[in-house]
């Protein structure tokens, strides 16, 4: 194999011809950095001094004239005293001078104390009113998107309100899937033109309320050392230190030791923050940001204490939706609806870190995201997970609809399908047991419901998608080294149990002790295991290790189970069992709309199908230029005609492989063909195809379709390919096509 020459070395060609979304980047960077380290070294670090403490780490200050920046009307945070007012937001820039109108900035400012009463001209007093606890309205007229040229001082007024549903106009209710309605905002916060801001809020203070707005676009390029991470709205006790003539790797280093908080530290943190009927990684019209926009993560929790996240819509961001890092004891999370987040970085939609304990995530919908609809990462503590519908997530990296680690968790009353991987995984590593996965309803998997992992299974792909059914325990040493200390799954006593009056007696084995939860099959992902449906029946086990159980189930249906003790957690479930008589090996299909919002199973086709079968002709592929990922002129046609077919067939659904050519490493090919899919996903989604009808998978150069190593079959390989599904019977003709081809 030739590898002199190489189809994805993109360092070889960068500076030459960089992508168009890295050159974007680049400028945002070029163009704000100096704005940004003026506006943080000299005005923002005093507002961001840590609860009871001094700050001993803020950064020099830079002496960068700023336009619309009067840094002579602010006073230190030290010598600052938060005022308790009224604040109206009168103006869409982004500045602090004497006129007629008060900015968000300014009120800000207003409201932390660092823009006295006094400093104030006689229009802006007139906007400022004496109130019960701070608050800030707004009253914009005419443009209502607020362009940050920089970050916003951090929020250190405790108990202060920003309230966004305050704008005239604000109400209206799109129809949009959401598990409860949150209404359109009409106030937005975004970055300016060509400007990075890593973040849009940044809380410090207790009882802070975020309300009714709209924040996007909220990100940074990637650097040497990775900056902390950008959000819509960031939680901690301090703002992360930034804007110092330090050097970079000091200047993080300090960051790094200040933002995380020791159990002796806990009551720095800020406490009671709610975040609560905001659209998040969305402009008000809806629509979707293109790539070089999208924020980088919705809110980040790093340090709080009994934070509220509630009915906010939260979407399309480069990595999850919602994120904890450090510190999140009492964290609620509900109501809320996550859709298409992780497009670039951290796939899961909700991302837990650090201390965790007593976080409740409840009644949210979680739809199309790139990875776990809820994933663990060595949490501290135990989180309760509960009614949530989780449902098309692993768009592009294939793992469980919840991903658990750590021990103690309870999981219950979900509703999960629709994954490529396990409903539940729990990993062994670190040591994860008593973790209780009980009356969920699970529907087309491609894994287990419930999947424990043996600490064998310490490879990516085991914590993705976990390792499959275990073993029956042979040793009291596998309850060291597999998740939930390897309770054993039930299993049934025959294959088929006869049935009589609709009424059917099981029988089986399981661990004496435990309690064995008895689900109706909802459908086959194997021939021995289902997805556990319905729960029909919970029995004890016998000192014996037996269990009897009588089900109301039809003829012909299926039945698996789970074990649960409580000392040890659930089991992985049993091979299934019918009833009365063995379901056929291949029954006909359940045809599914492949929808957020509404009941993916159907029980009737609405329309009746035609009397002729539908035939669809559709384009099958696209390429690419060498060592490139950009969409052409010529494959944006074919990609048009196949957003006009899905459009006109909302029950298609495809999936995006990207290939490479066989040239250079294994290891760059397989993240370029993940690239290549990547921007054919996000042309379609801007052209209005829902992120749940599509999945993406790079084959690298596994896949070549060259037979010689010439120029013309090299640019053949160089390409995505669209693999159509439809599940109510649409005939899909494929055709290949060669009319973008671009050779070298």
């Amino acid at each position: 194999m030739n590898r002199s020459v190489n189809d994805k070395s993109e360092m070889a060609t960068h500076n030459q011809s960089a992508n168009a979304q890295l050159q974007q980047r680049s400028q945002r960077l070029t163009r704000s950095l100096p704005l940004a380290a003026c506006l943080m070294g000299t005005l923002a670090i005093a507002a961001i001094a840590p609860k009871g403490i001094a700050q001993d780490t803020a950064p020099d200050s830079i002496d960068i004239p700023v336009d619309g920046i009067d840094a002579t009307r602010l006073i230190p945070t030290d010598e600052a005293v938060s005022q308790i007012v009224n604040v109206t937001v009168t103006s869409d820039a982004d500045g602090i001078t004497a006129d007629q109108a008060i900015t968000l900035r300014e009120a800000i400012h207003i409201v932390n104390g660092t823009l006295p009463l006094s400093a104030l001209s006689q229009a802006e007093a007139a906007l400022v009113s004496p109130a019960a606890q701070p608050y800030i309205d707004f009253a914009l007229v005419g443009d209502t998107r607020i362009e940050l040229q920089t970050i916003l001082p951090a929020i250190t007024a405790a108990g202060l309100t920003v309230d966004g549903t305050t704008q005239i106009g604000y109400g209206d209710t799109p129809d949009v899937p959401a598990i409860t309605p949150v209404p359109s905002p009409v106030v937005s916060i975004t970055p300016a033109a060509n400007t990075e801001v890593f973040r849009g809020l940044t809380i410090t203070a207790d009882e802070v309320t975020i309300r009714g707005l709209s924040l996007y676009g909220f990100s940074s390029i990637h650097r040497a050392t990775a900056s902390t991470p950008p959000a819509d709205i960031f939680i901690s006790h301090i703002a992360p230190v930034m804007g110092s003539n330090r050097p970079l790797r000091r200047r993080q280093a300090e960051s790094a030791r200040t933002l995380r908080l020791d159990a002796s530290e806990h009551d720095q943190a800020p406490t009671g923050v709610v975040i609560e009927d905001n659209w998040l990684g969305l402009s008000p019209d809806g629509s979707i940001p293109v790539a070089e926009e999208m924020s980088a993560f919705g809110v980040s929790v790093f340090n709080a204490t009994d934070a509220v996240v509630q009915r906010n819509r939260i979407a399309y961001h480069e990595s999850s939706g919602i994120i904890t890092t450090n510190l999140a004891t009492g964290l609620m999370v509900t109501e809320n609806t996550l859709i298409g987040n992780g497009l670039r970085g951290l796939p899961a939609a909700l991302y837990l870190a650090g201390n965790i304990d007593g976080a409740q995530v409840f009644s949210n919908l979680v739809c199309a995201n790139d990875g776990s609809g809820v994933a663990m990462f060595k949490p501290e503590g135990s989180a309760q997970i509960y009614s949530n519908d989780i449902r098309f997530n692993g768009r592009r990296v294939r793992s469980p609809g919840i991903a658990l680690m750590g021990s103690g968790h309870e999981v219950t009353d979900n509703y999960v399908a629709f994954q490529p991987g396990p409903g539940v995984g729990v990993v062994a590593y670190p040591k994860s047991e008593q973790n209780m996965v009980r009356g969920n309803f699970f529907r087309r998997l491609d894994g287990l419901s419930v999947d424990l992992t043996s600490n064998y299974g310490v490879q990516v792909s085991d914590y993705q998608f976990n390792d499959g059914p275990n073993p029956p325990r042979n040793s009291n040493q596998r309850r060291r080294d597999t998740a939930n200390a390897a309770i054993n799954a039930p299993e049934f006593d025959e294959y088929v149990f006869s049935t009589a009056g609709g009424s059917t007696t099981v029988t089986g084995r399981a661990d004496p002790g435990s309690e064995v939860d008895i689900y109706a099959v909802s459908t086959k992902n194997t021939r021995h295991y289902g997805n556990l449906g319905n729960l029909l029946t919970t029995v004890d086990v016998a000192e014996d290790g037996t269990f009897s159980a009588t089900v109301d189930a039809p003829e012909g249906s299926e039945v698996s189970a789970i074990a649960t003790d409580m000392r040890y957690g659930t089991s992985e479930p049993s091979p299934v069992a019918a009833i009365g008589s063995e379901p056929p090996e291949s029954p006909a299909p359940v045809p599914y709309a492949p929808v957020c919002q509404d009941p993916p199973l159907i029980t009737e086709v609405i329309e009746p199908p035609p009397d002729e079968p539908i035939s669809l002709r559709i384009p099958r592929n696209i390429h690419f230029a060498l060592d490139r990922s950009f969409i052409s002129a010529e494959s944006a046609v074919i990609l048009d005609q196949i957003a006009s077919a899905m459009a006109q067939y909302p029950s298609l659904t495809v999936e995006l492989q990207g290939h490479t050519d066989p040239r250079a490493s294994d290891e760059y090919n397989q993240a370029l063909g993940e690239r290549r899919s990547l921007s054919a996903r996000d042309y379609l989604l801007q052209r209005g195809i829902e992120p749940e009808r599509m999945r993406i998978r790079s084959f690298g150069e596994t896949q070549t379709i060259s037979t010689s190593p010439d120029i013309v079959d090299y640019a053949r390989d160089r390409r995505v390919e669209f693999i159509f599904s439809d599940s109510r019977g649409l005939d899909i003709i494929f055709e290949r096509q060669e009319s973008d081809l671009q050779i070298e």
